[in-house]
C-alpha cells in the first residue's frame, strides 16, 4: 500500500508530498477506474469524438500519398495528448469521490476551473510534443521506406511495410522513438493534470511548473509501478484499437478514471 511520504526542502511540505506505491496500488487504481466508469458510463460521448477524428485522418490518408505514411503515427500520437482529453473524466471521478452529484455533463465543468490557464499551458506543451513526434515519424519514414518508390495505394504501402527490410526498420525504429515520447509524456503528466484540477477545486491551486515537477518526482520515486502503468496504458489502448477502434470508447474513460485514482494514491493531501 502507499504509505511512505517523500518531501522536499528538508521535509517542509512546500510542494505536494509523494507516496511510494506498489503493484497493488496500480491494480486497485484500475479497479476503482472501472467502478467509476460503470457508475457513470460515457462511452457514447467518446464514440462521438473518436470516430469523426479517425474518419478524418483515414480520409486524408486515402486521398494523399504524402499523408499515408503518417496514418499510424497520427493515430498513436493522440495518446500523447490523451491527458488533455481525460480532463473531464478526472472531474467526474473527483466529484464521485467527494459524494457530489455526477452526470456526464459535469465533465465540461473543467472549463470553469481556476487552474484553466495552467491546464491550457500543459495542453500546449503536449501539442508541441505531438507535433515533434509527427516530425520524427516523417524523418524515420524518409530514412527507411523513403528509399523505395512511393506506394500508390494502402495495400501497396502495407506490403512495403511488412515485406521489405526497410519496412521492418521503420517498425522497429518508429516504436523505439515513439516509446521515448510516450515515456516523456508519462513522466510529465501522470499526476500533473489531476493535481492542477484537484488543488484548484479545493482552493489550494498550484502552478503548472509545480505540477510538472510533482509528476516527475512521482515517477522518480516509483519507477517500477509507473513503468507498469505505462505498459498497461499502451496495452489497453492497443487492445481497444483492434475492433475498428470501438473499444477505445470504453478504454479511454476507464484509463482516465484510473489515472485519477492513481494520482490520489501517489500524491498526499
Amino acid at each position: 500500500m502507499a504509505t511512505t511520504l517523500i518531501l522536499e526542502r528538508g521535509g517542509v511540505p512546500s510542494v505536494p508530498a509523494i507516496r511510494r506505491i506498489g503493484v497493488a496500488d496500480v491494480r486497485e487504481a484500475l479497479a476503482a477506474g472501472w467502478r467509476d466508469f460503470k457508475a457513470n458510463p460515457t462511452q457514447l460521448v467518446f464514440l462521438a469524438v473518436i470516430y469523426p477524428v479517425i474518419g478524418l485522418i483515414a480520409a486524408q490518408a486515402m486521398a494523399g500519398r504524402s499523408v499515408m505514411p503518417l496514418f499510424w503515427p497520427m493515430l498513436s500520437g493522440f495518446a500523447l495528448i490523451g491527458p488533455v482529453a481525460a480532463l473531464g473524466i478526472y472531474e467526474l471521478s473527483r466529484r464521485r469521490e467527494r459524494g457530489l452529484p455526477v452526470s456526464w455533463s459535469n465533465a465540461f465543468d473543467v472549463r470553469h476551473s481556476p487552474a484553466i490557464l495552467s491546464i491550457l499551458g500543459l495542453g500546449l506543451m503536449l501539442l508541441g510534443l505531438f507535433l515533434l513526434w509527427l516530425l520524427a515519424a516523417r524523418l524515420i519514414h524518409g530514412m527507411t521506406l523513403g528509399a523505395l518508390p512511393p506506394a500508390l495505394s494502402v495495400a501497396e504501402f502495407v506490403q512495403q511495410l511488412f515485406r521489405t527490410p526497410e519496412g521492418w526498420r521503420l517498425i522497429v525504429l518508429g516504436n523505439l522513438v515513439g516509446g521515448v515520447f510516450a515515456l516523456a509524456v508519462l513522466a510529465l503528466t501522470v499526476v500533473s493534470f489531476p493535481l492542477l484540477l484537484d488543488r484548484a477545486a479545493e482552493g489550494r491551486a498550484v502552478d503548472a511548473g509545480t505540477a510538472i515537477r510533482t509528476s516527475l518526482r512521482a515517477v522518480r520515486a516509483n519507477p517500477g509501478p509507473m513503468l507498469l502503468w505505462g505498459l498497461i496504458v499502451a496495452g489497453l489502448l492497443a487492445l481497444g484499437s483492434l475492433p475498428l477502434f470501438v473499444g477505445l470508447a470504453v478504454v479511454l474513460p476507464v484509463l482516465g478514471h484510473a489515472t485519477w485514482h492513481l494520482y490520489r494514491r501517489v500524491v498526499a493531501d
